[in-house]
């Protein structure tokens, strides 16, 4: 099970592999690459569900 983190730690992960922040909607940020897109839901101090977090570093692989 990958380890957990926050919203706040995905999106400076996905701003450092060159992932921009092209919109947001309601909580949800969304990050795109090249025709890579990755959703995120932003909620302050929490941590983010195991699925969201394989989805992230499966987007930066």
């Amino acid at each position: 099970m990958p380890k957990l983190i926050t919203a706040q730690q995905a999106a400076s992960m996905l701003l450092r592999a060159g992932f921009v922040h092209i919109r947001s909607k309601g909580s949800h940020r969304i990050y795109v690459k090249s025709n890579r897109r990755v959703v995120i839901p932003f909620h302050a101090g929490k941590t983010l569900h195991p699925k969201i977090v394989k989805q992230v570093l499966a987007a930066l692989e």
